[in-house]
């Protein structure tokens, strides 16, 4: 279990939270409650105060939850109080319990690789009835997976995302193999493509693990995008190492899947690249043939991401899984269409469709569907190939960019692609400006239902 979780602590300070409408009627009822009302609380989300006892220490914290809308509230919680040991006072049912737990461990994150903080021992007691074991799995894949997110592309290259994944595999007793050099060029030809640009060799990484029903994960790994020759602006590029986030996620996914040992035969195929400007790049114009055998026009070098992702699920769907996710940051679309907080997802599967929002809201990790809207295919058209990567549309480019994917599935009995910002952009407790695994709970809790013993 994690250290800022603990069974019991006999001396534990209570930390109380009330909403805004409710803070004047609750400090009412509480004993030595004056100096509190007197500083100025009122329940504003994220204020914390402290309430005295008979000898002038704390005899419990209250902590402010504003309109009562955040689930992981008590984060501030464990962001602002003293080391010490503490216990959940009245805390309101939607942010207590598992959530609780959740929230305390997210809210003690920092990513420290190159700025030391100072570590605070603030540990909560385990709500009754919550799963210490199962919180910090989820925590601790979620961290690595905001940690692999968050470091720079100088020590995140493609060979670095494979050491991550080796790590993973090694804590679990899973199987890693590389494809790269020659054989990636022959078998992979597209990952080989968008790599040709860097001197960081391109590579797909597999990672296999346990018995059952195949469920196959597939997450885009561009460990830092340019655009290519279609260059960015440098604005564009500021967090662009945050490009391998579908990469980190499904990490984060197969470390949870394989810390619970939930009863299937697990895949997992990275391909990671780093797309970069020299004279060896792809250019607009070039075509290259697909692992799938289909024929592909580069339109826009920067529109990397769905050829890196085509090889990877070609090779996925020969081996016909029961289920297969992938997960990429994949288009300026879907952020325009739902923002940094609401990944969208599209599938044709309505049972997975359902299921996958309903999980997601469940575990407070929401998904939004959007439409494989045939419609649209005819923008994939090319004069001289048999896709161009770059849609002749303006419009619904995350739509486009599902539709260019879903051309290279066709043997997997279900199959979703998740298009996720893999960032925070608006801080929240415990959930700092950076990297986030969006969706990776989302999938996770959808994986235990339908595969847990």
């Amino acid at each position: 279990m994690h250290p800022s979780l603990v069974k019991s602590g006999t001396s534990a300070i209570p930390v109380h939270a009330v909403s805004a409408k409710d803070a004047r009627a609750w400090l009412a009822r509480q004993a030595r409650s004056g100096l509190v009302t007197a500083s100025g609380f009122a329940g504003a989300a994220g204020a914390l105060a402290a309430l005295p006892d008979a000898r002038g220490g704390i005899a419990a914290w209250v902590l402010g939850l504003g309109d009562s809308k955040d689930a992981f509230a008590l984060a501030a919680a464990a962001e602002k109080v003293p080391a010490g040991t503490y216990r959940l006072g009245d805390v309101p049912e939607f942010c207590g319990g598992a959530n609780a737990a959740l929230a305390w461990l997210m809210g003690g994150y920092g990513f420290d690789r190159y700025k030391k903080k100072t570590a605070k021992a603030a540990r909560l007691v385990l709500p009754p009835g919550v799963d210490g074991s199962e919180i910090s799995r989820i925590a601790e894949n979620l961290f690595l997976a905001r940690d692999l997110v968050n470091t720079p592309a100088n020590d995140m290259g493609p060979a670095e995302l494979e050491q991550a994944a080796r790590a993973l595999a090694r804590r679990h007793g899973a199987k890693v193999s590389v494809v790269s050099g020659v054989a990636l060029a022959k078998n992979y030809p597209l990952i080989a493509a968008v790599g040709m640009g860097s001197p960081r060799a391109p590579r797909l990484i597999e990672l296999t693990w346990g018995k059952g029903r195949l469920v196959t994960l597939v997450g885009k790994g561009v460990c830092f995008d340019t655009g290519g020759l279609d260059l960015k602006p440098s604005s564009a590029m500021l967090t662009m190492k945050k490009d391998m986030g579908g990469a980190a996620c499904v990490l984060a996914v197969a470390g949870m899947v394989m810390g619970t040992k939930l009863n299937l035969r697990l895949r997992v195929l990275i391909a990671a690249v780093e797309n970069s400007v020299s004279g060896g790049a792809m250019r607009p114009g070039d075509v290259f043939k697909s692992r799938k055998g289909l024929t592909v026009e580069i339109g826009n070098t920067d529109a990397e991401g769905r050829l890196v992702l085509a090889d990877a699920l070609a090779d996925a769907d020969d081996q016909k899984p029961e289920l297969m996710i992938d997960v990429a940051t994949l288009t300026g679309a879907a952020r325009a269409a739902t923002g940094m907080e609401l990944p969208p997802f599209f599938t044709d599967d309505e049972k997975l469709a359902n299921d996958l929002v309903r999980v997601g809201t469940a575990v407070q990790d929401p998904l939004w569907r959007l439409p494989l809207w045939r419609g649209y295919e005819d923008t994939l058209t090319s004069r001289v190939a048999d896709l161009n990567n770059n849609p002749a549309y303006s419009y619904a480019g995350a739509i486009t960019a599902a539709l260019f994917l879903n051309r290279f599935v066709s043997k997997t009995k279900s199959w979703a692609h998740l298009d996720i910002p893999a960032w925070i952009d608006r801080p929240k407790p415990g959930r700092p400006i950076g990297g986030e695994a969006n969706g990776a709970r989302a999938i996770y809790t959808l994986l235990k239902e339908r595969y847990g013993r």
